[in-house]
């Protein structure tokens, strides 16, 4: 006999919409049940198990000719535990962030490190890089050897770069520019600007929120 255990106090539907209301507003648990009829803690309860279930999944396989960009947002997050000060002073997280550079779809989200971590360092360490594989994948000046198409730089003594490179660098900054709008995009959901949530949580919102902009973008 399969027990299926006790019933969700609200539908589906009204179960993602409470997920998704949390991410949008960042309301406390406290402010949120109230607007569905639901304790707190089930509030929570329902936060918990259907966060991770509407968390972007990753892609094995990208088409040929592909290009990603990529690059690192801080996240601030009350958990100490996987957080630390940044360059904005702030507890954050850094997160990898994937996107392909034709579409603006986030592909890859990494596992979120500390946010003194560089992003250098983080790229490997988070497992973005081995999800992009051999995909070729341009970032900014923070991934030198990394492998990464990153801009040209000024050799010691050299004064200015040759003029292609310069036109190249200029070319780079443009189509680079689109993960910050990507970044701009997600931040609009206010829960990435001061997560309460413990643990693995900061991972699975940027992960569904991932998914809700590719859900935006594509129509």
């Amino acid at each position: 006999m399969v027990h299926r255990g006790r019933p969700w106090s609200l539908p589906l539907e009204d179960r993602v919409l409470l997920v998704t209301a949390y991410w949008r507003t960042n309301l406390t648990l406290r402010q949120l049940a109230p607007l569905f009829g639901i304790a707190k803690s089930t509030a929570g309860r329902v936060i918990n198990h259907l966060g991770p279930l509407l968390a972007l999944r990753s892609r094995e396989r990208f088409a040929k000719n592909t290009v990603f960009i990529v690059d690192g947002t801080l996240v601030p997050t009350r958990d100490h535990t996987i957080a630390e000060r940044s360059k904005n002073y702030r507890y954050s997280t850094n997160h990898q962030v994937v996107i392909d550079a034709d579409t603006r779809l986030v592909v890859v989200v990494g596992w979120p490190l500390a946010g003194n971590r560089n992003d250098c360092k983080a790229w490997e360490e988070s497992g973005a890089k081995a999800a992009v594989g051999n995909t070729l994948t341009i970032a900014d000046g923070g991934y030198p050897g990394t492998g990464l198409v990153i801009p040209h730089r000024r050799k010691s003594g050299q004064t200015e770069l040759p003029a292609w490179k310069e036109e190249h660098n200029k070319s780079h900054k443009q189509v680079r520019a689109r993960v910050e709008h990507v970044f701009a995009r997600m931040k609009t959901w206010k829960i990435l600007r001061d997560c309460r949530l413990k643990g693995d949580g900061v991972h699975h919102a940027m992960l569904g929120i991932a998914r809700l902009h590719n859900l935006a973008l594509a129509g």
